[in-house]
């Protein structure tokens, strides 16, 4: 995966997701999940999903579950197309891939980072890496399609 110049904000003022900062917090399912913004730059996006019980999938070993980690990686993603088209705009979740690597360390926070390297018309790729402290050691990596749904809205 590319890694984008760590800026703090679109070019020309854009889309900013730390906006989405409370909303995550509160609302929805990211909020019920805990997500939580980290950092952004023009096409990319950094979350946090911080280690809860609440989340485990596998009491004995302590591991999160898969469905976290996939919302965790979906809103990445998803938020990393509108920072690198510089606005809002509806979209909806075509295909996610997720490849799991390993179990993510109980305990720690996973950090899922999504860019979008293609916009079309319709349609945006995107890519991430969701990792527990260490994005060489992946917990799972990501590769999807968003269909952009304001243009066929008339």
């Amino acid at each position: 995966m590319t890694d984008p110049a760590p800026e703090t904000a679109t070019q020309g003022g854009g889309f900013d997701p730390s906006a989405f900062e409370g909303i995550l917090s509160r609302l929805g399912h990211g909020g019920h999940l805990g997500m939580r913004y980290r950092a952004h730059g023009v096409g990319w996006v950094e979350m946090e999903l911080p280690y809860s019980e609440k989340l485990i999938g596998d009491v004995e070993s302590g591991i999160i579950a898969s469905g976290p980690i996939i919302s965790l990686m979906d809103n990445a993603t998803s938020l990393s197309v509108w920072t690198a088209i510089g606005e809002f705009r509806p979209q909806v979740t075509l295909d996610l891939r997720v490849d799991y690597m390993r179990p993510a360390t109980p305990g720690k926070a996973v950090i899922g980072r999504g860019e979008c390297y293609k916009v079309t018309r319709s349609m945006a790729f995107v890519r991430g890496v969701a990792h527990d402290g260490d994005a060489d050691d992946p917990v799972a990596h990501v590769v999807g399609t968003f269909i952009r749904v304001d243009n066929f809205l008339g």
